[in-house]
C-alpha cells in the first residue's frame, strides 16, 4: 500500500481544478451616494434588475443610486402596488350593512349554543 502514496501532493490544502476555460458571467458596477455624500460601488450581475436603493457596507446608511453623470436615478413609484388587507378584500365581497347583519347572527347562534349546554355533560 505503501508504494501507492501519492507523494508531492499537499492533499486538502491544494485544488485541483484551475480556471482554465472558465468564462464569468458579465457583470456591471453600480454607483450609489448615500445622505452625507459618501459614495460606493456594487457589482450586479449584466442582466440583474439595478435597485434604486443600496444599504452602504461601510456605514450602513441607504444609498442611491447615480448615473453615468453622478445624478440620483429617479424611481418610478407609479407601479407600486399598495398591498390590501383581509378587510379591504371582504369589503369588495359585501357592503358592511351586510356584514353587520351577518355577525349580528353569528353572535346570536352562539349566546344561543352557550347557553344549551348542560355542566358535567
Amino acid at each position: 500500500m505503501a508504494d501507492r502514496s501519492l507523494r508531492g501532493m499537499r492533499l486538502g490544502t491544494q485544488s485541483l481544478q484551475s480556471e482554465e476555460g472558465v468564462e464569468f458571467s458579465p457583470r456591471k458596477k453600480s454607483k450609489y451616494r448615500t445622505a452625507d455624500g459618501t459614495v460606493f460601488e456594487v457589482v450586479f450581475s449584466a442582466d440583474a434588475e439595478v435597485p434604486g436603493t443600496w444599504e452602504s457596507p461601510k456605514s450602513g446608511q441607504e444609498g442611491v443610486l447615480l448615473d453615468s453623470e453622478g445624478a440620483p436615478v429617479e424611481s418610478d413609484h407609479a407601479d407600486v402596488k399598495v398591498p390590501r388587507s383581509h378587510w379591504d378584500m371582504l369589503l369588495e365581497r359585501r357592503t358592511r350593512a351586510e356584514l353587520e347583519e351577518l355577525l349580528q347572527e353569528r353572535l346570536d347562534f352562539l349566546r344561543a349554543r352557550k347557553g344549551q349546554q348542560k355542566i358535567g355533560a
